[in-house]
């Protein structure tokens, strides 16, 4: 096996176990809508499920269409990210890297979608009463896999470019 699919299948599998784990933790330990206060007036740990996107964009359509609708787009970008990253550079280990958070944090929602038709959220950040959307390893894989890519694409190959381009001159 190509050792960019072994980084792949470890980084992703490990976000997985996480992400599984921690939200089995969560629904074994708290009721829905249960909080743990962790730093008072910023963060808590509270059992949330969201039928919608991430930090909850259309939560509140009550449907099972909803699910089937969401299935079908963390099958469409599990494929996609797989397909894409057959595409990066082997040298291009941040690239890798950030795939992998992404698919990690993908599976970890799907496999939520498919067993409970929707995702356990627990990480409640806010400031007083102002909260962030509750969101949970998964989402946070996906936050961090993506910022790592968007870095990657452009701030490391603008630079790339550049040298490539004076090495030219």
């Amino acid at each position: 096996m190509d050792r960019r699919y072994q980084r792949l299948s470890i980084i992703g599998i490990i976000i997985v176990i996480v992400d599984q784990s921690t939200k089995l933790f969560i629904a074994n330990i708290l009721p829905i809508h249960q909080s743990i206060e962790v730093i008072r007036g910023y963060f808590s740990i509270t059992h949330i499920r969201n039928r919608g996107a991430a930090f909850g964009i259309f939560s509140g359509i009550e449907s099972a269409s909803i699910t089937i609708f969401f299935i079908i787009v963390s099958l469409i970008a599990i494929t996609a990210i797989i397909f894409f990253f057959r595409s990066v550079e082997k040298n291009n280990y941040l690239a890798q890297i950030a795939l992998s958070l992404i698919l990690g944090g993908a599976t970890g929602n799907f496999l939520d979608r498919i067993r409970l038709g929707e995702v356990i959220d627990f990480l409640d950040f806010y400031w007083h009463q102002y909260h962030w959307p509750a969101f949970n390893i998964a989402d946070s894989s996906i936050t961090i896999g993506a910022g790592i890519l968007i870095w990657d694409i452009v701030i490391v190959h603008r630079r790339d470019a550049e040298d490539a381009e004076k090495n030219e001159e």
